[in-house]
């Protein structure tokens, strides 16, 4: 016990000591004169600047994503137009609900009527591929115009919304809705 506690203490002084020599400057006369002769300037941070991804043909490319939904979108310069899966959106999603969730990056943008859409969309129910176009618009905005990211996010329709379906575990019902239980 006396012996692993003196090793214990002269561990813990070489600890401090070590502490103490990182700690301490470096003196020397050099050090002190370019300390003294020439403050460090104060570096301003550059504002990186975010280019646009713009393909040959004029169109930001972006891939949204909700529930089991995917939806790959292509936006360019026109007049409005929203085309998913080959047909116009009052057809596709019949429900106005579903067409006004879409709508909504370009209302918080305050770029509505500005841009076409073409998107394509695999999966999940109407609800879903929805939440997917509009996740997908709101990207490929972005990238079209990177100004537009803080307002976009500040609505939180730049991230993507991770809630699937619960699978089914064996020995159960359901996900999590047992078998009825009997007492007899």
């Amino acid at each position: 016990m006396a012996e692993e506690k003196k090793t214990l203490e002269d561990l813990g002084e070489a600890v401090a000591a070590a502490a103490a020599e990182a700690e301490a400057p470096a003196e020397t006369a050099e050090a002190d004169e370019a300390e003294v002769a020439a403050p460090e300037p104060v570096v301003e941070a550059e504002l990186t600047v975010v280019e646009p991804q713009i393909d040959d043909l004029g169109r930001s490319y972006a891939t949204g994503k909700r529930k089991d939904a995917v939806a790959r979108v292509w936006i360019k310069p026109g007049n409005g137009k929203i085309v998913v899966n080959g047909r116009d959106i009052e057809t596709y999603f019949a429900r106005p609900v579903l067409r006004m969730m879409i709508n909504q990056p370009f209302g918080i943008a305050e770029r509505a009527d500005q841009y076409d859409v073409n998107c394509t969309v695999k999966g999940g129910g109407l609800s879903g591929q929805a939440g997917a176009v509009r996740h997908g618009i709101s990207k490929a905005l972005v990238l079209y115009e990177p100004t537009l990211r803080p307002p976009l996010k500040k609505e939180g329709f730049l991230t993507r919304d991770s809630r699937v379906v619960e699978r089914k575990k064996y020995g159960r019902k359901k996900a999590r809705r047992s078998f009825q239980f009997s007492k007899r």
